[in-house]
């Protein structure tokens, strides 16, 4: 097995994770944070621009994992480098995103 591949999936997870917010609030017509907007990352950047955004993280999330290599869905390995990428920049993404929309507010009983 090449290191590489796994370093691959891994980058293919995030993106292919990182397409879902920023395709679902351009398809619902909502603005939200792009690396576009000013400032970078935290200002807003319009819907459609969203929709390009996410689109392309998923194409480059496609490339990453089945361009590259061989992945097999049925390799442990195979799996955890994309589940792990895929983990990290969700819980990156709540983290940062949670500052502006509040999801970093502790929960009240």
């Amino acid at each position: 097995m090449n290191w590489l591949w796994l370093v691959s999936y891994f980058f293919g997870g995030a993106f292919a994770t990182n397409a879902v917010p920023h395709f679902v609030s351009g398809m619902m017509g909502r603005s939200f944070q792009s690396p576009f907007a000013k400032p970078p990352g935290k200002g807003l950047s319009t819907a459609t621009v969203n929709v390009v955004w996410g689109f392309f993280n998923a194409v480059a999330g496609y490339l990453l994992v089945v361009r590259v290599g061989a992945f097999d869905p049925r390799a442990t390995t195979h799996v955890l480098a994309f589940g792990l990428g895929a983990l990290l920049i969700s819980v990156f993404s709540a983290h940062h995103f949670g500052q502006f929309h509040g999801g970093n507010a502790p929960s009240r009983p």
